[in-house]
């Protein structure tokens, strides 16, 4: 079984399920060495300072960002850790949305979440329950030391960490020249619009995503294994490693019901929980008072 890459929690209200999170994906590239051709040694390449030419060791090496052609300010290793993100062993869901409202553009790389040992009742109860109310959770996540946007979504019986781009990180079509504006501008009529209609109608089939295949990758694969064949090279197999245990048994109808009370006396939707930090402190200080002057009214 592959070792998971990382182990947490979903935290959902008050609810918290132990997860394990696999990649969701796989890479069936080939990757080729490059071989000096007169005696098939691979080439090193060394990291060479481009004003002297002479190699520099990797204890010389620091990381700079060029703020203009030719000049560059270092950023020291402990700056860029204070810079990053808190990392944390939570899956924090702060708001459940539409499927069908998430641009398909923000999606990222798919991660499959396995629940964790004593977890599979929390693991069903969220998953079942996105399936019932069509919806999706967003979170943030810190994974190998950098912040992610994610939608944690139910795909038949697994639950998926969709890992998304953050809306800066695309680009804007109005960016480029894209043609707009009338059909009568294209000098394109009705009668063209519904005859590729009908051409895309005969050529239409339920998704069926087994019957499309990389036939490059394939034939070059093919001559990879014969010619390793040949050479009576063999491949290495997997290594197999568990997960430390965990568990989760809570009154999962208690924390329900104490998150939607929760949730009921919060903010409305679309603020900041850092707002309703502030409303909370408001609160207390203004019942503090109330308290202090009462006191004071008594005593006099």
């Amino acid at each position: 079984m592959a070792r998971p890459i990382w182990t947490g929690t979903i935290s959902f209200g008050l609810l918290h399920v132990p997860i394990r999170l696999y990649t969701g994906e796989r890479s069936v590239d080939l990757h080729f060495r490059m071989l000096d051709s007169r005696d098939k040694r691979p080439i090193r390449y060394e990291r060479v300072n481009s004003e002297t030419g002479r190699e520099v060791a990797w204890k010389d090496v620091v990381k700079a960002f060029e703020y203009k052609k030719g000049s560059y300010t270092v950023i020291d290793s402990d700056a860029i850790k204070k810079a990053a993100p808190e990392a944390t062993q939570t899956i924090d869901l702060e708001t459940f949305v539409e499927r069908e409202a998430i641009d398909p553009r923000y999606f990222d790389k798919p991660y499959l979440l396995t629940p964790d040992r004593k977890a599979d009742k929390p693991y069903v109860l969220l998953r079942e329950t996105l399936k019932k109310t069509g919806r999706v959770g967003i979170a943030k996540v810190v994974i190998r030391t950098r912040q992610h946007l994610a939608m944690l979504m139910p795909h038949d019986d697994a639950l998926v960490l969709m890992l998304m781009r953050f809306p800066q990180e695309l680009v804007d079509p109005g960016d480029y020249r894209i043609p707009s504006g009338k059909l009568s501008d294209f000098k394109l009529t009705r009668k063209e619009i519904d005859m590729a209609a009908q051409l895309i109608d005969s050529m239409s089939s339920a998704w069926q995503p087994d019957e499309f295949h990389d036939d490059f990758r394939e034939r070059l694969r093919n001559l990879v294994e014969k010619r390793v064949k040949d050479e009576g090279e063999a491949e290495p197999g997997d290594i197999e490693e568990e997960a430390p245990p965990s568990g989760n048994d809570e009154d999962f109808m208690a924390l329900l019901r104490d998150s939607l009370k929760s949730k009921n006396r919060d903010k409305p939707a679309g603020r900041s929980s850092r707002g309703n930090t502030r409303r909370r402190s408001t609160r207390k200080k203004a019942a503090s008072r109330k308290s202090s002057k009462s006191a004071r009214s008594k005593s006099a």
